[in-house]
């Protein structure tokens, strides 16, 4: 009778919807590999037949004594599990013994339970013990085929996660390398290495401040070296080269056919990063609109790809940088406060190479040894006068600027000691005043006079004039909507 109703369910009952099947074939021709364990042959069968046309791999067994050797050989993307194996059984926990079991060799194992004795009780039971989803049997052809389809796609973004993170790490350890601590013994060092060690071992989110080539990001890995997540990822983002309208892909996420560009799932940076450190560079240059979404992210502790309707939960260590004098930003209503609450359970603030007089030696003969080796030169250090010249100069650039001096220095120098001459410096900015003809007294016309000629001397450059006038590209930016430059 049972076997009767099996076969007249797979051939007569039930059939599948044309448009359904041409559609699920055309996005997902031959995807998944599933292997189902249900001791019925006309179960097996029927599984077989309906799934066959529409994946890679269906591999079938009545024996779930099986299980062990096809999970460590098989590499499926989906398990189909049944939940009683013993005639006239119903309890289902034989399903859990081998749900348990699958999950002891591999857990990232994406298991389906399929029976025919189903309740919600059952059904919330499977869940929480580890597995993805639940059928009854009988069941509807399209909500099998679409589980499925769901279940592979989940498999699949899980492994693409885990290899980015596996890369990810691979990239970390390879940079981490080369500046495997920091080099300095000024007092303005030791105390940032106080900080790092008191930090590094919480989850405190940090805020670390400092100007461009300080070395902001040596901090952020410092931290996570030296926390409980050292074994996890670390993923560092520059906020300031993602498009505003690729803010939420990239951080978030999305689903395939979410947009236009959108060929595949893809996790977010954040999803990546989850269970390792997540470092957010420039988080400055984020506009408000956008702060929001970020805010709204490390409150919940959840994202949401674009695209999908359930959030995901990350757990991630957080990690901000940036070169913009933030507070006075929250001063000006160009940075949310409640975000800079969020990210600044700790500041970190890296002083300037002209603020380290004393560790410009220790750093130029750890980078003298960095590229002679790179290079295959003997070069045994800096002579008096060298050294004078790279104390005398005002590094604007900070460490990355001695870091690259060094290293053309070495390419460029014939002797195994490197001279004054072999090192290029641009003269300092002179501190001369912008001639301006003052026809009257009142302060927003000085002002605005003093924006027009800074702009028209760095060619309309934003960063370069903000910089000459000692404000935020925030600040310019508003200043030139009010008086229409």
């Amino acid at each position: 009778m049972y076997k009767n109703l099996i076969k007249g369910f797979v051939y007569l009952c039930l059939p599948i919807n044309a448009n359904f099947i041409r559609k699920f074939i055309a996005m997902n021709k031959k995807v998944g590999k599933i292997l189902v364990v249900d001791d019925n042959e006309d179960i097996l069968f029927a599984l077989k037949l309906l799934l066959k046309p529409h994946v890679e791999l269906v591999h079938t067994t009545g024996n779930p004594s099986d299980i062990p050797e096809l999970v460590k050989k098989g590499d499926y993307d989906v398990i189909l599990l049944d939940m009683n194996f013993t005639k006239d059984a119903i309890s289902g926990q034989e399903g859990f013994y081998w749900l348990e079991k699958i999950l002891e060799i591999d857990p990232s194992s994406i298991v389906v339970f399929i029976t025919a004795y189903g309740d919600a009780e059952k059904a919330v039971k499977a869940i929480k013990a580890g597995a993805t989803d639940f059928i009854l049997k009988p069941w509807q052809n399209e909500k099998l085929i679409a589980t499925i389809a769901s279940t592979v796609k989940l498999k699949q973004s899980q492994s693409e996660a885990q290899s980015l993170k596996e890369r990810q790490k691979e990239i970390s350890n390879v940079l981490d390398k080369p500046f495997h601590e920091f080099i300095g013994n000024s007092k303005a060092m030791l105390d940032v290495f106080a900080t790092i060690q008191k930090v590094a071992k919480t989850d405190a989110n940090v805020l670390i401040l400092g100007e461009n080539g300080t070395g902001k990001e040596l901090v952020a890995r410092a931290l996570h070296r030296n926390s409980a997540r050292l074994e996890e990822v670390f993923i560092s983002v520059d906020l300031g080269s993602i498009a505003e309208t690729l803010f939420e892909s990239e951080l978030f996420g999305h689903e395939k056919g979410a947009f236009t560009d959108a060929k595949k799932d893809k996790p977010g940076r954040f999803e990546i990063a989850s269970g390792g450190t997540l470092f957010l560079d420039e988080i400055g240059n984020l506009s408000l609109p956008l702060q929001s979404k970020l805010l709204t992210v490390i409150e919940r502790r959840e994202v949401t790809r674009v695209g999908a309707n359930k959030p995901k939960h990350i757990d991630v260590r957080l990690i901000c940088a940036t070169n913009n004098d933030i507070h006075q930003m929250v001063s000006e209503s160009s940075f949310r406060q409640d975000l800079l609450y969020r990210i600044n359970t700790v500041e970190i603030h890296l002083p300037p190479l002209r603020e380290r007089y004393g560790d410009i030696p220790l750093l130029a003969n750890h980078f003298i040894g960095i590229y002679s080796k790179k290079y295959r030169k003997e070069i045994k250090g800096l002579s008096a006068e060298a050294l004078k010249k790279l104390n005398q100069y005002h590094w604007p650039g900070n460490v990355r600027e001695l870091q690259h001096a060094i290293e053309r220095a070495i390419i460029m120098c014939d002797a195994n000691v490197l001279q004054p001459d072999d090192f290029l410096f641009a003269p300092p900015k002179s501190s001369k005043v912008i001639e301006t003809e003052l026809n009257t007294y009142n302060l927003d016309e000085i002002e605005k006079t003093v924006i027009d000629k800074v702009l028209k001397q760095f060619q309309g450059n934003i960063t370069q004039a903000a910089n000459e006038l000692g404000i935020t590209r925030t600040s310019l930016y508003r200043r030139m909507e009010k008086y229409d430059l």
